[in-house]
């Protein structure tokens, strides 16, 4: 969600946090603002819309002073406008946000009007200047405002005539503290920091920190001073630029074959998978894998390969709802979170509700530095490295992969896997980044159905078994990016209700690799094409042979063993909605009311 960056350095602060705000474009962001101490005078520049109008600005109105803060806003309290955007001021102090203030109304109460803005964060700044006029240093001020919130906030505090402080806080959403040569920042994430420095601490939930040129003070949530272990952190931004192609998305999903590659060679050592953290699925009574959105549909699609597989009793549940139903937790049981990001904060508070009452919580993370990672026991990497479009792709693919790889562990450590069928599916793990580049040839197809596709109001996806999940990921991402009403339906619920929708201005998209249920999903197909729905088969050449009679299309794929089609089915979920997006002129990597990390609830 929005992105924070703060820097105390040696020069001008405006155009380095330019740079570091682009880098947090792909969060998700509709304003953004900074702010800076010159010469012990604070000001700040915002504007709505891209950062491209806050440049503009700063070229018209230039700001000065090698101390500042910066934001980029997504919005919630209040809507996208000047007044509501980031850094925030009241007199002396100015902030920015991150996260939701829940009793902001209690506070506004206490606190003398008018108001200039419609957030949740005008409250804080305004406290703390309170504070200020009752006589309280600008640390004693920001510490007694911090003291009087609830809810979730990452928070950096800029001050007037305080040209070597910042004052920061963590409680839910990510922040972190990175150390340069006489130089210090603060960032919502190493990204932003990528290229300023290597050196990051991360503060953990309940921190808050006093920085200056010289170092950096952290207390914990127990009012304790401690120390955090400062890590080396590298950032490919190689891997955050466009590359030739005309968005990130196109971009990331074309290093498919290659991120494919990088983190298959982490799980697989000669005909077996030994992963690079140790866990013990022999010992599990069940694996309950919460997560939200894409991650959910990867939990989905792996329910199917760890009970096929290793006979192991899977559940999955969306993030947002596992610890409000009051689960019953096994503690014979492993609890698994998936996340791109590592920081989703349904899912981080899932994983807390889960500590301590399940036998062991499992993580399969993008960032190995994330706070999901760092609270697991175990911590699985996709390393699918930097994933800047909002919709997910590659790490989606490289989410699948692990999975696929832990559950053929599984079934290794429960018996019900032998030797030779291990060996059999990690040959097909190996030969997945070549299918994947060979599904990737069927983009120029893509591109010529995306303007029948791009018409339609509404679009159906089927699909049966693990092609039940990959049908609600090419729904999902063609809601997010094309803004196309999509549903997914398990094929044989067709007749159960969605078939009331089929009609002839209906394209119907099926996943249907020639497996064990094909010829099911076929009678679903000729019941769809009976009522002039128009068919795009998802499919191999045998499928393509045997069912593709009557379909308005057929994207044939190469053959695979069933067990790896999720991931290689990806491929047309992912192409027909970027093209049918790109036809419709949407913002393809950062579409409309969507963030790439969710840090607030």
């Amino acid at each position: 969600m929005c992105g924070i960056i703060g820097i105390l350095g040696d020069h001008q602060a405006a155009p380095i946090m330019v740079d570091a705000l682009k880098r947090l474009e792909y969060r998700g962001y509709d304003s953004a603002g900074i702010a800076t101490v010159n010469d012990g005078a604070l000001e700040r520049r915002r504007a709505v819309g891209k950062l491209v109008n806050l440049a503009d600005l700063l070229v018209e109105d230039p700001l000065a002073g090698k101390a500042g803060i910066g934001h980029t806003r997504w919005a919630t309290h209040g809507g996208v406008t000047e007044a509501n955007a980031h850094p925030h001021r009241a007199g002396r102090v100015a902030i920015v946000h991150n996260g939701i203030i829940e009793n902001f109304r209690e506070l506004r109460d206490e606190l003398d009007g008018p108001w200039e803005s419609e957030t949740d964060t005008e409250t804080v700044v305004r406290l703390c200047e309170t504070f200020l006029a009752a006589g309280k240093t600008p640390q004693e001020a920001a510490f007694a405002t911090i003291d009087r919130l609830r809810g979730a906030y990452a928070l950096c505090f800029l001050f007037e005539g305080e040209p070597d402080l910042l004052v920061c806080a963590r409680h839910g959403p990510p922040l972190a503290i990175g150390r340069g040569e006489g130089e210090m920042y603060v960032g919502s994430d190493a990204i932003a920091l990528a290229g300023l420095t290597n050196r990051i601490t991360y503060l953990e939930d309940g921190d808050r920190a006093v920085v200056t040129r010289a170092g950096a003070r952290i207390w914990d949530a127990d009012g304790h001073q401690t120390n955090r272990e400062e890590r080396a952190v590298y950032i490919d931004l190689a891997r955050a630029e466009k590359g030739g192609h005309r968005h990130f998305m196109a971009k990331e999903i074309h290093e498919q074959p290659q991120t494919l590659k990088d983190v298959l060679e982490l799980y697989i050592e000669g005909d077996r998978i030994v992963p690079p953290a140790e866990v013990d699925f022999a010992a599990l009574s069940r694996l309950t894998i919460v997560a939200c959105g894409t991650a959910h549909i990867a939990g989905t699609v792996a329910k199917y390969w760890f009970e096929r597989i290793a006979r192991l009793p899977v559940e999955c549940d969306i993030a947002s709802e596992y610890r409000y139903r009051d689960p019953v937790i096994d503690p014979a049981g492993a609890v698994m979170l998936i996340s791109q990001s590592g920081e989703t904060a349904d899912t981080l508070a899932a994983m807390r509700h889960a500590a301590g009452e399940a036998a062991s919580i499992l993580s399969v993370v993008n960032v190995p530095t994330s706070s999901i990672a760092r609270e697991s026991d175990v911590a699985f990497p996709i390393a699918a490295g930097v994933e800047v479009g909002v919709a997910s792709t590659k790490a989606f693919m490289n989410q699948l992969a692990v999975l696929l790889c832990l559950a053929i562990l599984a079934g290794r450590q429960r018996g019900t896997l032998d030797a030779e069928r291990e060996a059999e599916l990690v040959s097909e793990l190996r030969r997945l980044p070549g299918l994947v580049s060979q599904a990737l040839a069927i983009e120029s197809r893509c591109a010529d159905l995306a303007s029948w596709l791009a018409e339609a109001s509404d679009i159906l996806f089927l699909g049966r078994g693990p092609m039940f999940p990959l049908a609600h990921e090419g729904a999902l991402k063609l809601k997010e990016i094309s803004y196309i009403h999509a549903e997914a339906y398990a094929s044989g619920e067709l007749k159960h209700g969605p078939i009331a929708l089929v009609d002839r201005s209906l394209p119907v998209v099926v996943f249907a690799p020639s497996d064990a249920l094909f010829d099911k999903t076929v009678s679903n197909v000729q019941e769809v094409m009976a009522r002039e729905g128009q068919v795009l088969l998802v499919t191999d050449a045998e499928g393509a042979a045997a069912g593709g009679q009557g379909c308005r299309d057929i994207l044939t794929m190469p053959d695979c063993d069933p067990m790896v089609t999720p991931l290689l089915y990806a491929v047309p979920a992912q192409l027909l909605a970027y093209h049918t997006a790109v036809h419709k002129g949407t913002d393809v990597d950062q579409p409309r009311n969507l963030a790439k990390s969710v840090t607030v609830e």
